[in-house]
This record gives C-alpha cells, sequence and structure tokens, in this order.
C-alpha cells in the first residue's frame, strides 16, 4: 500500500528491465549453441526452471498487486490506527495479525509503517506490522502452500512461515522498544505538503486503482523475473557437490539460504517458489529463506535507509537473523 503517484517513467524502466532480461537470455543461449552445442541441454534446463519458476509464481504477483492496490484505494489508514487504542502488551502481536487483513508486500509496507508512526501508533507496533504483513498475509500463505503442495513438508512450511514470521515480527518490535518517533524516523522535508497533490478536478478511484495495480505489478514482476533468472542459473550451473554438501551442515545451509534470500530480493508473493526449487536443502534452510527475505534484503534496506535513522538497520537486521536462525533450528529439531 505505496503511496505511488502516476509515474510512467517508472514503468518505462522496468519494462526495460524485463526486455534486457529476456533479450540476455536469448543471446545467451544462442551463444552457447554456436560455442558448444554439446551445451544446449544445460540452456534447455535452464530455460525449463526459469519458465516454471514464472509461469507458477506469476500468478500470485497479479493477486498480490491487486490485493495492495485494493487496499491501498479502498482501505482508510485509520483502520490501523485503532491499534494504537489496544493496551501495550498486546499492541505488538495485533499488530503482527493485523497483516492478515492487509496483504501489502514488503516494499508497500515501509511507507505504511511510517504513516502510522506518524499518526501517534507506537512505533514498535508500526515496525512489527511493517515485516509482519509480507509474511502473513493471505496470499503469501496461499503461494507457499501451492509452491509445496503434494509435499511431505507442506503443512510445516505453510505453518512454520506464518508462525516464525509473527515470532520474528514481534521480536524485533520487542527490541525497538519504547523508542520515540523522532529517535526513529528520518525526517521528511516534504511531509507537511502530504504524498500527492491534486489539483482541479479529483482523480477517480477506479483510475487510481488501476495505475496502483500497474505500478504494482511492474515492480514486483520485476524482482521476480530477476530472482527467476538467478535462481534457475544456480540450480542448472552451479555443481551440485557444492549445494549438497552446504545442505549437509545445519548453520551453514540456513546461513546461506537468508544470505541468498537477501541478495534475490523477491516479491514475498513469489518467493516460495523459488525457495521449493532448491531441494538439496531440507525444510528448515527454505523456511529461513521465506521468513528472512520479506523481512531484510537488498531493496528493503535502501527502503529501510531513507525511511529510518541509521541505527534502525543496527537493531533489525541483527535481531531478524538471529530470530530467524533459532527459529528455524528449533524448528528443524522438531521436524527431525
Amino acid at each position: 500500500m505505496a503511496d505511488i503517484a502516476i509515474r510512467s517513467p517508472s514503468r518505462a524502466a522496468s519494462t526495460r528491465a524485463v526486455v534486457a532480461v529476456a533479450g540476455l537470455l536469448a543471446l545467451g543461449a544462442l551463444g552457447l549453441r554456436l560455442a558448444d552445442p554439446q551445451r544446449v541441454a544445460w540452456v534447455r534446463t535452464y530455460l525449463v526452471i526459469f519458465g516454471s519458476l514464472l509461469i507458477q509464481a506469476l500468478p500470485f504477483v497479479m493477486l498480490g498487486a491487486l490485493a495492495a492496490a485494493l487496499v491501498e484505494v479502498f482501505v482508510p489508514i485509520t483502520t490501523l490506527e485503532r491499534l494504537g487504542r489496544l493496551p501495550k502488551a498486546l499492541q505488538l502481536p495485533a499488530a503482527a495479525l493485523a497483516g492478515i487483513a492487509f496483504p501489502i508486500c514488503e516494499c508497500g509496507s515501509v511507507p505504511v509503517a511510517r504513516r502510522l508512526a506518524l499518526r501517534g501508533l507506537a512505533p514498535s507496533a508500526a515496525v512489527t506490522f511493517m515485516l509482519a504483513a509480507p509474511v502473513l498475509n493471505p496470499v503469501v500463505i496461499a503461494s507457499t502452500f501451492v509452491a509445496y503442495r503434494g509435499r511431505s513438508a507442506m503443512w510445516a512450511m505453510v505453518g512454520g512461515r506464518f508462525a516464525l514470521g509473527m515470532m520474528v515480527a514481534v521480536a524485533v518490535g520487542w527490541a525497538i522498544g519504547d523508542r520515540s518517533q523522532d529517535d526513529l524516523l528520518k525526517p521528511n522535508p516534504q511531509e507537511p505538503h502530504g504524498h500527492a497533490i491534486e489539483l482541479g478536478r479529483p482523480e477517480p478511484r477506479w483510475r487510481r486503482f488501476f495505475v496502483h495495480l500497474s505500478n504494482d505489478f511492474l515492480f514486483m514482476g520485476r524482482f521476480l523475473i530477476l530472482g527467476a533468472t538467478l535462481a534457475a542459473a544456480i540450480q542448472t550451473f552451479l555443481p551440485a557437490g557444492i549445494l549438497e554438501g552446504a545442505a549437509g551442515i545445519p548453520v551453514v545451509s540456513i546461513v546461506l539460504m537468508m544470505g541468498l534470500a537477501a541478495a534475490l530480493s523477491l516479491c514475498s508473493e513469489s518467493d516460495a517458489f523459488v525457495a521449493a526449487s532448491f531441494v538439496q536443502f531440507g525444510p528448515s534452510p527454505q523456511l529461513a529463506f521465506l521468513v528472512f527475505g520479506p523481512m531484510v534484503d537488498a531493496k528493503l534496506l535502501a527502503l529501510y535507509g531513507g525511511t529510518f535513522r541509521r541505527g534502525f538497520v543496527r537493531t533489525v537486521v541483527p535481531t531478524v537473523a538471529l530470530a530467524t536462525l533459532a527459529g528455524t533450528l528449533w524448528l528443524g529439531v522438531a521436524l527431525g
């Protein structure tokens, strides 16, 4: 639920990125065929993995963009502000559970958290909501179910992602503690003027809805394509022995998947399909990928840096990492 105005340059940039990736894939395949026809099987395997990831994940990216646009245009922000009336002990769990009703991606949750903190919600509760919403929302849970459908660990992955995501988000809110709004948020000189000023005739809601839908879909789709490209390359070209060797070491495998999630910067509506493709790794490392990525990745670190003060990242990243590591190790023991 980001406040996004009509940005045709941004949309054009997203389109150019998608076209560039597709062009590079075609050129790479052609180059391999000309240079070494024996490696055509590698290209075929790569394209099959890449295509399957896109085909499975794109409907959920569209569904997530649709839900986010509906929330942005039709759901008043005062609905979330009511969390501030709850007793302090209940604010963090309630803020985490509010993510179920607000299916927004991780990028959209950052400006929403800022707005909630500015309107009086405790900063710790606003941050808890920001981290929980991209993991707990129904679109993400549904995509996780579909990605792991038919596997023995399906319910462990779905339930574990929900429970661990909520636990990590509340842990970060607890770590934020009683920090004030001024201690947490960077000042924004444009704040007094609002996010967007429209002169003349107000823009119809249906038009705002489709603008948000297209912008969110192109934004999330761009990261999905880049993530699927890298994931398919790792699965195809990296020697299997390296992945299998890392997958056999509990702590190393979890840390490796957390680092991979941060580097790929996938949208939470589609990351389950990428995580499920790493069949060398067990449920615990894949779960770490699904919980850590929507809370800490490359694009989020840039958003955090522009929204919050410097100490915020130093608090959030270690807390998310340690809580995710501890939670997934415990689940690994519990699941055998």
